[in-house]
């Protein structure tokens, strides 16, 4: 069995498990108005690829070589999967991207109104901050851990991290110039809470100083080299496979990679960016790392 099946099936079993993680993350005891609950489980429950979560608990394993290091993980991996759906939520709004379907389906503020969906997001941004202490209280993951992930959360998804990279996207649409300008908005947007997912799972493991700053990097640039596909697919995927139209960028003038660097040095790029990541796990010393080597090319050599 070929190494990207064999991932394409962990990443599944990943999402698989999740997903039914977070049928349950809003407890049914919790008074709730009913349309809040069902705005954000409208969203949570929506699908997509659960890249994030599956990182947190890919890295675990892979630095504990167990995988009951999975359960302990849980908690945190469906915290980011709430970061992830809220920051969707608000970008498809109005104000920002003004989206009418996500993922296939009509987006949050189409089914529930912009007030609602805007309370949604938040509550899931809130909610994610609920779920790690959680992963302390439920045993297997110190205090201290719990403490530090709820640090790296705050900043790499706040006004330093996607929140300000968003920003700068949305002030990029009036002229981006510099590929630093573009790089700035995907390692922030994007790149921060891959980082974040990587260096959590990381912790919990029980990497040490040094293997979370590798495991950093490793992050960083799959996050990036994973951007970068992004744009190259919208330029030469196939339209069945992506389930969306081809050259949107073009037709919407954006700023991308390839148009900054072209198409052959771009693919280039992203070949850099993994090799380097690759680099990074095999410095790191990890007890089980082929998964985490199979996942950093499973992510560029995809076709959607």
């Amino acid at each position: 069995m070929s190494d990207t099946v064999l991932v394409k099936s962990y990443l599944a079993q990943c999402a698989a498990i999740v997903e039914q993680a977070l049928t349950e993350v809003l407890p049914a005891q919790w008074q709730v108005p009913d349309k809040l609950r069902e705005s954000m489980m409208y969203s949570l429950e929506a699908g997509g690829k659960r890249l994030r979560p599956a990182l947190v608990l890919a890295v675990a394993e892979a630095i504990s070589g167990n995988e009951d290091t999975v359960s302990k993980a849980l908690p945190v991996a469906c915290a980011i999967e709430c970061i992830h759906t809220y920051s969707l939520i608000h970008d498809d709004l109005p104000a920002m991207d003004d989206d009418d379907y996500r993922r296939g389906k009509l987006t949050n503020h189409k089914v529930y109104g912009e007030a609602m969906a805007i309370l949604a997001g938040d509550a899931l941004l809130t909610h994610a901050f609920h779920l790690i202490p959680k992963a302390a209280k439920a045993g297997g993951v110190s205090a201290q851990v719990a403490l530090d992930i709820v640090e790296d959360l705050a900043m790499l998804a706040g006004a330093r991290g996607m929140v300000g990279g968003q920003v700068a996207d949305m002030l990029g649409e009036q002229g981006i110039t510099s590929l630093a300008e573009l790089e700035y908005i995907h390692l922030h947007k994007t790149g921060d809470l891959v980082v974040f997912s990587v260096t959590a799972g990381a912790r919990i493991g029980g990497a040490t100083e040094a293997q979370i700053k590798l495991l950093e990097q490793y992050g960083r640039n799959i996050g990036l080299a994973f951007q970068i596909q992004d744009d190259i697919l919208d330029l030469i995927g196939d339209e069945s496979k992506l389930g969306k139209k081809t050259n949107s960028d073009v037709e919407q003038q954006k700023v991308t990679y390839p148009y900054l660097m072209g198409l052959e040095e771009s693919k280039a790029q992203v070949e850099r960016l993994t090799q380097d990541a690759k680099s990074a796990v095999l410095d790191a010393g990890l007890a089980a790392p082929d998964r985490l080597l199979q996942i950093a090319d499973y992510l560029v050599q995809r076709d959607h």
